[in-house]
């Protein structure tokens, strides 16, 4: 049986497609580019070229796949049902999806689309914190907002719960919230990354529309922004409170934020400026 991972060079689907590997299962990564995806990818995926945002190139993709993991970006809403619809006409017979933050064009098609289906709705990313590399890398400072808690969850987590509810009984018609085993403020995670950086780093406030502008100037629309920021701003219960998912699902204890700090911290250690 085939699974098809769409985004599968992105944050989550490359996890999905190393869990999916790792259980002996064959894998088709779909990936904008499969010469640059090559070494970023297990050996054993297929590479087929092609996005999920244009599902009508995707014939040859879909050949022959019982099984479809969709991650929800910018740009899938109005693409998202024609490739769902696509799908199960392709003989697809169990979806799993990671939403978007609510459930909207491609997650209610992923719900009526007659077959086996799980929602996979993870907290903040341990990944955002990549952001901060830079700044840290350069100046030992972190410029953020407010320094509320989140329960941030690793990627690879979200790979693991999808994989296993791709292959195994049980999970359809499932909507599972999924955080880390803590919930850490930005100056818990600080300290937790000095410590691995082996150097001290600063929390600098800065304003809500500073973190606006900050966001604006990477191509983000304000009305984007806006809602990224605000979420900060204010998250939620769900984005705050430490949930087992992860372990009742996978069966292992979801992995900490000093875990991924642990894989990441050559990215945030001081630049080096060579002799000569």
């Amino acid at each position: 049986m085939t699974t098809l991972v769409t985004g599968a060079t992105g944050n989550t689907g490359r996890h999905v497609v190393a869990e999916l590997v790792r259980r002996g299962e064959h894998v088709r990564a779909l990936t904008r580019n499969p010469a640059a995806a090559a070494g970023r990818l297990p050996a054993e995926a297929e590479l087929v070229a092609g996005t999920h945002t244009a599902p009508e190139g995707l014939v040859a993709a879909l050949d022959g796949v019982s099984r479809l993991h969709i991650t929800v970006t910018a740009g899938l809403a109005e693409a998202g049902p024609a490739l769902v619809r696509r799908a199960v006409d392709a003989g697809v017979r169990r979806i799993t999806v990671v939403w978007g933050g609510w459930v909207g064009p491609v997650e209610q098609a992923v719900a009526d689309s007659g077959v086996e289906w799980t929602r996979l709705e993870p907290q903040e990313f341990m990944s955002n914190t990549l952001a901060w590399a830079e700044s840290v890398r350069t100046e030992g400072i972190v410029r953020e907002p407010y320094d509320f808690p989140s329960a941030l969850v690793h990627e690879a987590d979200i790979g693991a719960a999808a994989a296993v509810a791709l292959l195994d009984h049980g999970h359809a018609g499932r909507a599972y919230n999924l955080t880390g085993p803590e919930s850490l403020t930005p100056r818990e995670r600080i300290a937790i990354l000095s410590k691995a950086a082996d150097r001290d780093i600063l929390l600098v406030p800065i304003t809500h529309e500073q973190a606006v502008d900050r966001l604006m100037a990477t191509g983000v629309s304000r009305a984007d922004a806006e809602y990224v920021v605000g979420w900060y701003a204010a998250p939620g219960e769900d984005a705050t409170t430490v949930v087992d998912t992860v372990e009742r699902v996978t069966g292992r204890p979801a992995r900490t934020f000093a875990q991924w700090v642990a894989e990441h911290a050559e990215l945030f250690r001081a630049s080096r400026v060579r002799a000569g």
